[in-house]
């Protein structure tokens, strides 16, 4: 059955933002490392761990978890990402809600991108020229994923971190000329203005529970 293009175009927004989701899976960044550097490098090693590893292949959430646990969320700013996913409601969240809301989130994506895995194979990655000065603390770092069929571009957005821990940590992905960010804050805002921070707490809970579901019933 052919794919129409908005199915064709979202499939292949999934792939790249499953290499996306895993990019950093060698571990801690380098402080002194060039972010463009950075990037091309981790993100073709992530795409090595993928063909060696047939838990991550399979989409198992488990293992997608633990990788992501473990490996990713050192070199990604996911309190500013859930931040400005959820908008100004944010500033007004209690930590508790804010904690609820991140661990909501990480789940949906985990879940979102996992499936899509298992359609690496041959795929490189591809980082354009960075454009940025020596001093700047935020950066855009632009790649094209290149295997069969068009490039699919895919670009991270990433700060400069102080202190301990410093180097560059991601907060924000574009697949296919669609920030990750931007998209959910659309959908978290409607959910919030009908139901507040706790709804939308509630929704994305449900969502998990939903997704998971739907994956059980697949095996």
């Amino acid at each position: 059955m052919n794919m129409s293009l908005t199915e064709r175009r979202r499939f292949l927004q999934s792939s790249a933002a499953a290499l996306a989701l895993l990019a950093g899976a060698s571990g801690a960044w380098a402080a002194d490392e060039a972010p463009d550097a950075m990037i091309g490098r981790l993100s073709n090693e992530v795409l090595a761990l993928i063909r060696s590893d047939k838990a991550l292949q399979n989409g198992d959430i488990d293992r997608v978890i633990s990788v992501v646990d473990s490996k990713i969320m050192p070199n990604v700013n996911f309190v500013r990402m859930t931040a400005s996913a959820t908008g100004p409601a944010w500033r007004r969240a209690t930590p508790e809600q804010r904690q609820q809301l991140q661990t909501a989130f990480k789940v949906l994506l985990v879940r979102t991108y996992a499936g899509a895995l298992k359609q690496v194979s041959d795929q490189k990655v591809e980082v354009k020229p960075l454009r940025a000065g020596a001093d700047d603390k935020e950066v855009t770092v632009r790649t094209e994923v290149i295997g069969r069929g068009d490039p699919i571009e895919l670009d991270y957005r990433l700060e400069r971190t102080p202190g301990q821990g410093a180097g560059w940590k991601i907060y924000d992905l574009n697949v296919l000329g669609v920030w990750l960010v931007a998209n959910y804050r659309s959908q978290f805002a409607e959910q919030i203005n009908k139901s507040g921070i706790d709804g939308l707490i509630k929704a994305l809970d449900e969502r998990n529970q939903a997704n998971a579901t739907a994956s059980a019933d697949k095996r």
